[in-house]
């Protein structure tokens, strides 16, 4: 040995730990220096056994770290799903069973996008809940448009692009620009502000609200509650361009028409000029082959009116002709007339006599006169028929009389009742068996039979049934029920 190098130092001087101290220690010591602190990172391996606690990994792209998320502190906690980005605050700490460095999780929340995708899907729930989404609110496109409110930065390249495409499809509607910010913290209010004002002034025929593509963050104004009632509530109809074609906001659900890109907005709300030329050119002819047909038509019946005119002498002429025929026809049809007007009165005079009061009167008298003997001879019959018939009432009142149906109805009964007591006592007897039955198997196969076969039941703290080893975790207080008495044990280790 080396004269220079100090002996070892005696057993009885060493600093000797036990494992149990030396996690307990390190426990303190950790939960003292850092005490409470916030994370955040990518869930992952998450658990959850039968005691309700929640188990995971937090890491990112070069460590991990385990997480306990107890049952009393969920109720502050977002849902646990693996992969999900959160921010937790938590206690930094050791479980000393097994010398694992964890953190026990107190609170969690949703980080980044995926808290923004979480309140993305909690407002569109309840707006379409409202129906804000339904089809019956949309108000249709008017068939001509001559000028277009554009909604959007006036900085920013999607006001060129939407400018480049009217120009090229239609230069002659006219646009006006409502400028906001499209991205930042007033960007939904400004926006909202600016479709109320395009409400009130009431300039144009129909709204366009555009932006270009970006983050879930960077397109969040258009998701906000304030520009989709303001959506909602305008008069006007609105199309929203907001985005990439994989871009979908609540203002694209809210607007009365959806249109991919700002690009696709501006053709959808413009025609093309060369079909609107075209379609100018037929009607231009159209309206020119509809002139000339009628020209044609008024020509040809001038034509005729020409030749139907006369002059006024030629007309008298020819009236005091027509007039000189009539005259002639009245002549001779003066003396027909008068001929078939004194038949027609002879005639008449014939029926005069006929239908006169006297005539009438003496028919009657001789229709009547054997009516007087008929009638007799029919009410006689009649009483006769009556007589006859009340005859035989009493032998038929006699056969249908009510004592006759009692004594079979009182056998009937009898017999019913009899049967009614037979079956009841039959019914109770049989129920009683199959109560006793019922009650034997139940003693056999009980709980209480079970725990006297040596048998034990394991319940946690809570009270829950314990049916794997795995669920308990060492330091954990149990129960134990026996036949007789009940026992509380402490878990020192577990195997599966």
């Amino acid at each position: 040995m080396n004269p220079e190098t100090p002996p070892p130092p005696a057993f009885s001087d060493r600093a000797v730990y036990t494992v149990s101290r030396l996690n307990q220690e390190a426990r303190a010591l950790l939960e003292d220096q850092l005490g409470r602190v916030w994370v955040e990172g990518e869930i992952g391996d998450s658990s959850q056994p039968s005691s309700g606690h929640i188990y995971f990994t937090l890491k990112d792209g070069r460590a991990q770290v385990r997480c306990a998320l107890f049952r009393g502190a969920q109720r502050l906690c977002c849902p646990v799903v693996n992969g999900g980005q959160v921010l937790v605050r938590a206690r930094v700490s050791l479980y000393e069973g097994r010398g694992e460095f964890q953190l026990i999780v107190e609170q969690m929340e949703d980080a980044g996008e995926g808290a923004l995708r979480r309140a993305f899907e909690v407002l569109k729930k309840k707006l379409a809940s409202e129906g804000l989404f339904d089809a019956q609110h949309k108000k249709a496109l008017p068939k001509t448009i001559r000028r277009i409110g554009v909604i959007t930065s006036p900085d920013g390249a999607v006001l060129h692009d939407i400018l480049t495409t009217l120009k090229r499809r239609f230069p002659a509607i006219a646009v006006l620009l409502y400028g906001v910010p499209v991205q930042g913290k007033d960007a939904a209010f400004r926006i909202s502000e600016a479709l109320d004002l395009a409400n009130t002034r009431a300039e144009c025929d129909v709204l366009l609200l555009a932006r270009g593509g970006g983050s879930l963050e960077d397109l969040w104004p258009f998701n906000e509650e304030a520009v989709a009632r303001a959506i909602f509530r305008s008069r006007l109809p609105v199309v929203s361009g907001v985005g990439h074609e994989t871009d979908t906001t609540i203002a694209d659900w809210v607007a009365d028409v959806r249109a991919p890109t700002p690009t696709a907005a501006a053709e959808l709300l413009s025609p093309d000029q060369s079909l609107w030329r075209e379609r100018h050119k037929e009607a231009r002819r159209r309206l020119q082959r509809l002139c000339e047909r009628a020209m044609r038509e008024r020509i040809q019946k001038l034509d005729e009116l020409k030749r139907r005119l006369s002059t006024p002498a030629l007309a008298l002429i020819q009236r005091q002709g027509i007039l000189s025929a009539l005259k002639r026809r009245l002549l001779l049809a003066l003396p027909r007339s008068q001929e078939r007007l004194r038949n027609r009165l002879l005639v008449l005079s014939r029926k005069l006599v006929l239908h006169s009061p006297q005539s009438r009167l003496q028919r009657d008298r001789l229709r009547l006169s054997p009516m007087p003997a008929t009638l007799y001879t029919a009410i006689h019959r009649q009483l006769q028929a009556r007589r006859a018939r009340f005859a035989t009432l009493p032998s038929r009142l006699a056969a249908h009389h009510p004592g006759l149906a009692i004594e079979p109805m009182r056998k009937t009964r009898q017999t019913l009742t009899d049967r009614l007591v037979r079956a009841m006592g039959s019914s109770l007897k049989a129920r009683k068996e199959y109560v006793e039955h019922i009650t034997r198997a139940l003693t056999l196969v009980g709980p209480r039979a079970v725990l006297e076969r040596g048998y034990a039941i394991v319940t946690d703290q809570n009270g829950r049934v314990v049916s794997a080893a795995t669920s308990c975790r060492p330091g954990e207080e149990l129960g134990i029920l026996l036949a007789s008495g009940e026992l509380r044990v402490e878990v020192k280790t577990g195997h599966s």
